[in-house]
């Protein structure tokens, strides 16, 4: 999954926010670096994450991307899934509701700046001042999502095909979003539970 759907994954929880969303950038030991409730959300990141990689119907999407994009198939996935989530009229009752979830996202990232790993640090100004949380919603946002992992990737082909792929198989990879999304959330939810038992 991508960075808004981590994002609605931490369940209004600001620890496991900053976890699940600087999850990528925290390499080994490195996690225990951090407070308790930011170590579960770094593991309830990775958590979502094999969920979702190992899921039957998320591979359906994959198999969109992978004869061309082969190994970045999985990230694309998870950028395409957020337009999904961001549209989502059982997650964000209007294009407003969303503003203020992305606004807010933000400030609780914002409060916990100076915990950032390399290259989160650098990235999230410009996540923050071009609102890619809620920009997600439209066909451009994703398309700059896409062009963003090509510049971090380093054998990716242009972002251009996955685009039109994206565009020509939204129905498929709706059907999959609907399908797969709410089993996620019961997942993630089950497992910070646990966590939250531990």
């Amino acid at each position: 999954m991508n960075f808004l759907a981590h994002a609605v994954l931490s369940f209004n929880d600001p620890e496991i926010l900053v976890g699940n969303m600087i999850s990528d950038f925290v390499k080994g030991k490195n996690k225990f670096n951090y407070s308790e409730g930011i170590q579960k959300g770094i593991q309830l990141h990775r958590l979502i994450d094999t969920f979702t990689d190992e899921h039957p119907a998320t591979k359906r999407v994959k198999s969109v991307f992978a004869p061309h994009y082969r190994l970045y198939a999985s990230p694309i996935s998870d950028i395409v899934f957020d337009y999904f989530v961001a549209n989502d009229a059982e997650l964000f009752l209007s294009q407003s509701h969303l503003q203020e979830f992305a606004q807010h996202t933000y400030r609780v990232l914002d409060a916990h700046h100076a915990l950032f790993p390399e290259p989160f640090h650098s990235m999230f100004p410009y996540m923050k001042q071009q609102n890619w949380l809620y920009h997600y919603s439209e066909d451009w946002g994703v398309m700059k999502g896409l062009q963003g992992l090509e510049r971090r990737a380093l054998y990716m082909d242009s972002a251009d095909k996955a685009f039109d792929l994206f565009k020509e198989n939204k129905p498929l990879i709706r059907e999959v979003y609907d399908e797969f999304f709410a089993l996620l959330k019961l997942y993630a939810s089950e497992q910070l539970a646990l966590l939250n038992n531990r």
